[in-house]
């Protein structure tokens, strides 16, 4: 039954942000795409090195 109810919250959650998303976000330009695309290799290369880290350290 916790099962469900979980389930029924993380679903809720989705749906409002799809709601919201859709309703009150702009899409980006490309400038702003240009940057993104810059930086996110960096910060996931950053989060797996990381995250390997911690894995060795347990």
């Amino acid at each position: 039954m916790t099962l469900l109810i979980i389930l029924l919250i993380v679903f809720a959650v989705v749906a409002l942000m799809v709601f919201f998303g859709e309703r009150y976000a702009k899409p980006m330009d490309n400038e702003q795409q240009q940057k993104y695309a810059k930086i996110l290799p960096i910060l996931v290369f950053v989060v797996l090195i990381g995250s390997l880290i911690k894995m060795l350290m347990n």
